[in-house]
C-alpha cells in the first residue's frame, strides 16, 4: 500500500508542478497520527517557496480532490507533515487478497552472488560461521523474494598456515595415538571432525610454543603449496572429511533443494595464484617491494599499507582475495557482489576494495561488504587456536535438547505430537530459536545469545513465532471450512483494525528489508504480527462468534498465519504443524 500512496503523491506534486523529489512514506508509530505519514512538503516547500506548513495544506488538498478509495482521512501535523489514515473497506479488500507480488524494486532481475559462511577445512565451523551462515541465507531469500538472481558461493581457506598446523597436529596424534590413516577413514564422519579439530590445536599450540615445531609446520606450508606427496595424501583426506562435514551442517541448517547448498565453492589455492598474477602486474603501479615483500602503500590513501606477497614469494589474505573477487566475476559476471564476514577483518576489507578499485574498477564498484558482530555466549569469547572453540554443532544441539524440554512442560497447541514428531518439532524449534535469537537484532552489532530467553515460547523468540503460527492453524482447523462475509456488517475493534494495517505492510517491510539487507526489519515486523494477534486472541472469540464476524476473524487467523510462515521462511525458520 505504500507504494500506492507515493504514487498518489507524486500525481499530486505533476499537477502542482513539482517533480523530482524523493518521496518518502512511512508506518506511523501512533495510531492517532494516521496509518502513514510523509514529510514530503519540507522538501516541495523550497520549490513553491511557502512554509512546509501551507505546502503540506496545499498537498493535502490536492490528495483529497482524488477521491481515492484506498484513503479514508489526510491531516496536516505541525510543522508541515501529512498524515494519512487508511479506508477501512480497503483494508478488509487487502484481507482476501492472497500475499501480492511485492511491489517495484531496483533488485528486480538483478545478478547478485552473495558469498557467506566460509569456514576453513582442517578448523572447527565455529559459531562466527553458523552465525554468518544464517546472514546469509536470510539475505539471499530476501533478495530472491524481490526478483533479484542470486548465486549462493562459499570461499574456503585450504592453504595457509592453518592447513600447515593442522596437518602438522595430525601427524603427531597418529603418532601418539598408534592410528593410520585407514584407521581413520574407518571412524565416523563427526569423530573425524572431531580429530581435524584437535589436530589443529595442537599444531597451534605448538606453533607458539617449540621454535622445532612451527620450523616443521613452515615447511609443511610451502610443501601444501608445491603440492609435495609427502604430505598431499593426507592433506587430501583431511580436506575431503572437512568438507563433507560442512555440508551436513549447511543442509541442516540451509534446507538446499539440491545435493550442495552453494552454486560454486571456491578455495584459496585457486584465487592465490590469480592473486599473485595480478599483484605482479601492477607492481610498480599499485603495489611495491618492501624489504623483500610485495605491498599496497595503503598509508597514501588514509588506510593501512598490508602485504600482498610475503617474502617467501608467496600469496597472502589479500592476494587471494584480489584474486578471488576477478574469478567470481569472470564466472558469473554479475550486478553486485555480497561478501558477509565478520566485523574484525572490516580494515581489512577496506584496503583490498581500494586496491581492486585500481586495478579493476568496474568490479571494485560492484562489490558490497556487510560485516556482522561477535557471538557472545556466557562462556565467554570462543578461540580456536586453544582448542575451545565453542562450534555451531554444538550451538545447535543444546538448544534443539532445550527445545525437547520446554515442549515437554508446553500445553500442545495444534494436537498431541507423536515420538518421530516431537523429534521433528525439537529440531525446528531449536534451531529456529538459534536462528531467530542471531537474526531479530541489526547484523553489525556483537549479539548476547541467552538460551533462557532464546528457547522460550514467550518473549521477543522464535519459539514464540513459531506458537503463533501453530495456534493460528489450531484455529483453522477446529473451524473447518472458511466461508465469505460480508465488508459491510463488519465493527472492526482496535486490535482489528491494527492487525490490518500491519497485515498490509508485509510487502512493503520485505521490499524495505531486501533492500537494506537487514533480516532484523522482518524480525521485528513479525513480532509485532504475532504480539498483535495473540492480544486479539485473548480479547475476542473467534470460533463461538456466528456470521460475518466469525468468518471475519477466521480470515484474519488464515492471513496472520500465512504471513507468519512466508516471513519467517525469510529468516530460513520452518513452521512445525504441532508445538
Amino acid at each position: 500500500m505504500r507504494q500506492d500512496i507515493e504514487q498518489l503523491i507524486r500525481d499530486s506534486l505533476n499537477i502542482l508542478g513539482i517533480n523530482g523529489l524523493h518521496i518518502q512514506v512511512v508506518p506511523t508509530v501512533d495510531e492517532s497520527h494516521g496509518d502513514y505519514a510523509t514529510n514530503v512538503a519540507f522538501q516541495a516547500a523550497k520549490k513553491l517557496g511557502k512554509s512546509p506548513l501551507e505546502t503540506a495544506e496545499i498537498i493535502s488538498h490536492e490528495l483529497r480532490t482524488k477521491n481515492n478509495e484506498l484513503i479514508d482521512k489526510i491531516e496536516v501535523a505541525k510543522p508541515g507533515f501529512i498524515n494519512i489514515t487508511l479506508n477501512d473497506s480497503s483494508l478488509l479488500k487487502d484481507l482476501m487478497i492472497e500475499h501480492k507480488k511485492l511491489g517495484s524494486s531496483e533488485l528486480m532481475g538483478k545478478k547478485i552472488m552473495i558469498e557467506f559462511t566460509d569456514p576453513n577445512p582442517f578448523k572447527e565451523f565455529h559459531i562466527g560461521h553458523l552465525y554468518s551462515n544464517i546472514v546469509g541465507e536470510s539475505i539471499a531469500r530476501l533478495l530472491e523474494a524481490v526478483g533479484a538472481e542470486v548465486r549462493r558461493v562459499c570461499y574456503q581457506g585450504d592453504v595457509g598456515l592453518h592447513v600447515a598446523k593442522a596437518l602438522y597436529g595430525m601427524i603427531q596424534l597418529m603418532r601418539e595415538k598408534n592410528i593410520t590413516l585407514e584407521n581413520l577413514k574407518g571412524k565416523s564422519l563427526k569423530e573425524r571432525a572431531n580429530f581435524l579439530g584437535e589436530a589443529y590445536a595442537v599444531g597451534a599450540t605448538q606453533y607458539e610454543k617449540e621454535e622445532s615445531a612451527k620450523k616443521e609446520i613452515v615447511a609443511i606450508n610451502k610443501k601444501v603449496y608445491e603440492k609435495d606427496r609427502e604430505v598431499m595424501t593426507l592433506y587430501t583426506a583431511g580436506k575431503d572429511w572437512s568438507l563433507e562435514y560442512f555440508e551436513q551442517v549447511y543442509k541442516r541448517l540451509m534446507d538446499p533443494i539440491s545435493d550442495h547448498a552453494f552454486t560454486r565453492y571456491y578455495f584459496e589455492s585457486e584465487a592465490g595464484s590469480k592473486g599473485i598474477d595480478l599483484v605482479k602486474k601492477y607492481k610498480d603501479t599499485v603495489f611495491e617491494e618492501s624489504q623483500g615483500a610485495v605491498i599496497f602503500p595503503g598509508e597514501r590513501y588514509g588506510l593501512h599499507s598490508r602485504v600482498f606477497i610475503n617474502s617467501l614469494g608467496l600469496p597472502t589474505y589479500e592476494a587471494k582475495e584480489l584474486g578471488l573477487a576477478v574469478t567470481k566475476y569472470h564466472d558469473y559476471p554479475f550486478d553486485v557482489s555480497i561478501m558477509i564476514t565478520g566485523n574484525e577483518i572490516d580494515e581489512y576489507f577496506r584496503v583490498l576494495l581500494k586496491a581492486l578499485s585500481m586495478i579493476e574498477p568496474e568490479i571494485a564498484a560492484k562489490m558490497r561488504h556487510i560485516s556482522h558482530g561477535m557471538v557472545r555466549l556466557p562462556e565467554g569469547k570462543m578461540s580456536s587456536r586453544t582448542g575451545n572453540v565453542i562450534t555451531g554443532e554444538w550451538l545447535l544441539n543444546e538448544a534443539v535438547s532445550r527445545a525437547t524440554e520446554k515442549i515437554k512442560e508446553a500445553k500442545a497447541e495444534g494436537g498431541k505430537l507423536s515420538e518421530g514428531e516431537k523429534e521433528s518439532v525439537s529440531e525446528m524449534v531449536g534451531v529456529g530459536a538459534v536462528k531467530w535469537g542471531l537474526l531479530r537484532s541489526g547484523i553489525g552489532k556483537d549479539v548476547e545469545f541467552s538460551f533462557d530467553e532464546s528457547v522460550s515460547f514467550e518473549g521477543n523468540s522464535g519459539p514464540y513465532l513459531q506458537y503463533t503460527y501453530v495456534r493460528t492453524r489450531s484455529v483453522l482447523e477446529k473451524a473447518g471450512d472458511l466461508t465469505q462475509f460480508s465488508e459491510s456488517k463488519i465493527p472492526l475493534s482496535a486490535e482489528e483494525r491494527s492487525l490490518l494495517v500491519l497485515l498490509s505492510q508485509y510487502s512493503d517491510t520485505v521490499l524495505e528489508a531486501a533492500e537494506r539487507y537487514s533480516p532484523n526489519t522482518i524480525a521485528t515486523y513479525l513480532f509485532e504480527v504475532a504480539q498483535l494477534y495473540n492480544l486479539f486472541y485473548q480479547k475476542h472469540p473467534i470460533l463461538k462468534e456466528e456470521g460475518d464476524v466469525r468468518a471475519f476473524r477466521l480470515k484474519l487467523t488464515e492471513k496472520v498465519g500465512k504471513t507468519l510462515q512466508a516471513g519467517l521462511s525469510l529468516l530460513g525458520i520452518k513452521t512445525p504443524d504441532k508445538m
